[in-house]
């Protein structure tokens, strides 16, 4: 029988970007509303390098944070060619700075400051194994002869198998993970090594992207691959394996720099997301498996305790905003913009 209404333990985000200053206004709010708590990510400008800076950022992020609503932002530093040894250990002992996160140099957005060459930050990584900090990792290589549908499988074959030889402990977490072949790389590892799937690689592939015209909105990096990967994600994320739990990469950019000659990646997700990934859970008749994949899986990897409050979700088509207000008369073009989607959270 098909389920129409689902309660889970509430769920969080291992994998978020509120960007800072006035972006918060919009995108601290929406988080707030969806998750208990979220993993921010430290690509600002400029980035979130230190813990003293990491929870200044902190602090940012709550005060704009509703009334009467429990958020618990959970921060991370942005590795640098440059990242003192002794951030580690500060990293282990304070209570809301999670983890370091490796931006391979010109990746993605705001980017530049990121790792010249992952051998230069071995004295660091050896430090996050040893005390057992989470390494996140955006799992692409930035050469520019390597096709961009390619980069991620080209990650793990020249960056990720080597590092984890020369670090099999170390706690590690794929980002945003888009490929069959990273799906594959993660299931064969140890349980130190983990990944995050966003609602955007669920829900679509790159003939939504492509087909019928480009559609900016759908572009995000790791960009969207062939179906045939969208399945293999699909499996991976209702299959129930600890190893697998949401991270949305929910980004904000603004219509405008979404719908230039120089179109910025990321999809922006945040105020409904989980019922998207309900959407894509529920495609495949797999509905009852999303409360693993949202509210256990990652608080387990992490070490942190499950949270105890719930949400219901119930199956009532709601239409998502063809477009949410953003800085100062901006406008963001939400993920699905416009469409109907099935599930709505009560």
């Amino acid at each position: 029988m098909a389920l129409n209404t689902i309660t889970l333990l509430q769920p969080d985000d291992w994998h978020a970007h509120l960007r800072d200053g006035l972006a918060l206004k919009r995108t601290a709010p929406d988080l707030a509303r969806q998750f208990a708590r979220a993993i921010c990510m430290p690509n600002t400008v400029p980035p979130v390098k230190t813990v003293a800076e990491a929870i200044a950022y902190r602090e940012r992020i709550l005060a704009h944070v509703p009334e009467g609503i429990a958020f618990d932002p959970r921060m991370v530093l942005y590795l640098t060619d440059q990242t003192p040894v002794s951030e580690v250990k500060k990293i282990k002992d304070s209570a809301h700075v999670n983890a370091v996160k490796l931006y391979p140099a010109g990746a993605t957005t705001n980017s530049d400051n990121g790792v010249s060459d992952i051998r230069k930050v071995y004295a660091v990584i050896e430090q996050l194994e040893e005390h057992q900090v989470p390494f996140l990792l955006h799992g692409e290589v930035t050469h520019s002869h390597v096709d961009i549908f390619d980069r991620e499988k080209r990650f793990l074959d020249e960056v990720l198998a080597p590092l984890l030889k020369q670090f099999p402990k170390l706690k590690l977490v794929l980002e945003h993970i888009t490929t069959s072949e990273a799906a594959h790389f993660v299931i064969e590892q140890d349980r130190n090594v983990a990944a995050t799937i966003t609602p955007q690689h669920l829900l679509f592939n790159r003939n939504d992207m492509l087909v019928g015209g480009i559609k900016p909105h759908f572009y995000c990096l790791p960009i969207l691959k062939r179906q045939t990967h969208q399945q293999t994600l699909l499996e991976v994320a209702t299959s129930s394996n600890p190893k697998f739990f949401l991270g949305t990469d929910s980004a904000p950019h603004s219509k405008d720099a979404k719908e230039n000659a120089c179109g910025c990646a990321g999809c922006y997700s945040a105020p409904t997301a989980i019922e998207l990934y309900a959407q894509a859970f529920d495609q495949v008749g797999k509905i009852e498996r999303l409360e693993g994949f949202a509210s256990h899986f990652g608080a387990d990897f992490y070490g942190l305790p499950r949270n105890t409050n719930s949400i219901t979700l119930v199956k009532e088509p709601q239409v998502i905003p063809t477009s949410l207000d953003y800085l100062d008369g901006e406008k963001i073009i939400p993920l699905y913009a416009g469409q109907t989607i099935q599930w709505r959270k009560v």
